[in-house]
C-alpha cells in the first residue's frame, strides 16, 4: 500500500533514492522495481533486518530492473551518515509526527537532497488523526508514537522555511481513518473486537485485489476523510554569487580574446608556412 503516488512523483531508473524511516519498506520495494539506487534507512535493527530480507528476495525473483541496488541499513533521521547532496529523490512517510525535531530532520534531508532533487513527505492528515486522538489517549501516548499533529499549512510553511519548493499536494487512504477510528473506539490493543475484525478483513480485501468499487469510492472520499497529507517538493538550484557572475563573465572574456587572438595569427601565416606543415604532415 503506497502512499506516494509516483506519477505525481516521478522516478527515473538509475535515480539514488533516499527511504528516510522507511518501516517494513514499501515505499522503498517500489523505487528498487522502478530501477532505482536505493538506500532504506530507520533506527529500528528489527525492521532493517526485513527489509534487507526482502530486497534479497526481490533480487532473486528478478524483481528488479539491471542497473538498480537496493541498502538497508540503521541510522539516526538527525545525523544521516550521507555527504550532502547524495541523493536525487528522498522519501519520508509517516515519520515527521513521531520526531520532536521535525526542522532538524527537514535541515537533514535538504543537505543530502542534490540541487534540482525530489522530495516526498507524508504524514496523518488534521482531521482523521484529531478524531484519534479524541477517542484514544492510548492511540498516541505511547513510546515513540505521534507527539504532533500538522495541518496542512503549517507542513508547508516548515518545507518553505527548510529551502524547499513545494509543488503538489494531495491525500490518500480514505478507507483506512474509519478503520483507525473503530481501533481507537474499542481499544488500540484490542483486535478482537468484532467491528474491527471486520473492517480490516475489508481492508486486507480490497488491498490484494483492488476491485474497482472500493478503489473509485477511495478516490472521492481522500479529499475528506483521507488519512494521510502529501507534499511534494524540490530542492532549488542555489543563485551564483556576484563574485561567482563576475569571474564568470571574466573567464568568458578571456576565452574570447584567446580565440580572437588564434584565429588573428592563423590569418598572418604565411603560405610557404602552411604548405611546409602540410607536406610534414603527408610524410
Amino acid at each position: 500500500m503506497l502512499t506516494v503516488d509516483f506519477s505525481r512523483f516521478p522516478l527515473a531508473p538509475g535515480d539514488r533514492v533516499l527511504d528516510l524511516g522507511c518501516g517494513a519498506g514499501r515505499h522503498a520495494f517500489e523505487c528498487y522495481r522502478r530501477g532505482a539506487q536505493v538506500v532504506a534507512l530507520d533506527q529500528s535493527a528489527e525492521e532493517i533486518r526485513e527489509v534487507a530480507k526482502w530486497f534479497a528476495a526481490m533480487k532473486e525473483a528478478g524483481e528488479a530492473p539491471e542497473g538498480a541496488t537496493a541498502t538497508a541499513m540503521e541510522g539516526d533521521a538527525l545525523a544521516l551518515p550521507f555527504p550532502d547532496e547524495s541523493f536525487d529523490v528522498v522519501i519520508i512517510s509517516e515519520v515527521m509526527e513521531h520526531i520532536p525535531d521535525d526542522k532538524g530532520v527537514l535541515a537533514e534531508m535538504v543537505r543530502v537532497l542534490k540541487p534540482g532533487g525530489r522530495i516526498a513527505i507524508t504524514v496523518p492528515r488534521y482531521g482523521p488523526e484529531k478524531v484519534c486522538w479524541t477517542l484514544s489517549d492510548a492511540y498516541h501516548e505511547v513510546e515513540g508514537g505521534h507527539i504532533r499533529i500538522y495541518r496542512a499549512d503549517e507542513l508547508l510553511t516548515k518545507i518553505r522555511e527548510a529551502g524547499l519548493k513545494p509543488y503538489g499536494t494531495h491525500h490518500a487512504h480514505a478507507l483506512h481513518s474509519p478503520y483507525w477510528w473503530l481501533k481507537c473506539a474499542f481499544g488500540v490493543d484490542n483486535d478482537k473486537a468484532l467491528p474491527v475484525r471486520a473492517y480490516h478483513k475489508l481492508l486486507v480485501w480490497d488491498i490484494m485485489k483492488k476491485p474497482l468499487a472500493t478503489r473509485v469510492a477511495e478516490q472521492a472520499l481522500n479529499p475528506l476523510i483521507g488519512k494521510s497529507f502529501v507534499a511534494y517538493a524540490t530542492k532549488p538550484h542555489l543563485p551564483r554569487l556576484p563574485e561567482q557572475n563576475g569571474q564568470a563573465r571574466q573567464d568568458e572574456q578571456s576565452g574570447q580574446a584567446e580565440k580572437s587572438g588564434r584565429t588573428k595569427n592563423t590569418k598572418n601565416t604565411k603560405p610557404s608556412e602552411n604548405t611546409e606543415k602540410t607536406g610534414a604532415v603527408a610524410k
